[in-house]
């Protein structure tokens, strides 16, 4: 069954309102405090998945942050090890950093950018720690307690009652 017009809206209008609150979270603490960048190209994409569509079991909380740790990490292995030109070492790392979500069973699809984001951006480790694992923590907090406690889902679904 199709959802209707109510439905869509609904779904749109919470994603919206939390996706700012996240989004803006992440975005005071990179821009006003001196904690460092806790934001990625790729965080937008993940709001998709964790406040439009958070039942998917591509927004769930192991998936998220493991999925954005590995494809970084990937990205930035790829970018110190593998000594081509850039846009093979894009298309290298993208790849491989699917094939290892894949594999390991963390998909993200919003995770598939990151190695772009670190190759172009010319990475180092400490990407992996701000922004990748401290903003992925504050995505999944936030998408655990708007889902759970807020809007009363059951987020995230693999959790035992």
């Amino acid at each position: 069954m199709l959802p209707t017009i109510k439905e869509n809206f609904s779904r749109a209008f919470f994603a919206f309102v939390f996706s700012m609150i996240t989004i803006g979270i992440l975005s005071f603490l990179s821009f006003e405090t001196p904690y460092g960048l806790f934001l990625a190209g790729s965080f937008g994409s993940s709001m998709v998945l964790l406040f439009g569509y958070p039942e998917s079991p591509f927004a769930q909380p192991k998936n998220v942050f493991f999925g954005h740790l590995v494809t970084s990490l990937v990205g930035v292995l790829v970018l110190q090890f593998v000594p081509v030109d850039q846009f093979v070492q894009i298309a290298i790392a993208v790849s491989l950093g699917i094939f290892v979500m894949i594999l390991l069973g963390i998909t993200h699809p919003p995770a598939g950018g990151n190695p772009i984001i670190v190759i172009l951006g010319m990475a180092s480790y400490e990407y992996l720690l701000n922004p990748i694992i401290l903003g992925s923590v504050i995505m999944i907090a936030c998408a655990i307690i708007i889902n759970r406690f807020i809007l009363k889902k059951n987020y995230p679904t693999n959790w035992v009652h």
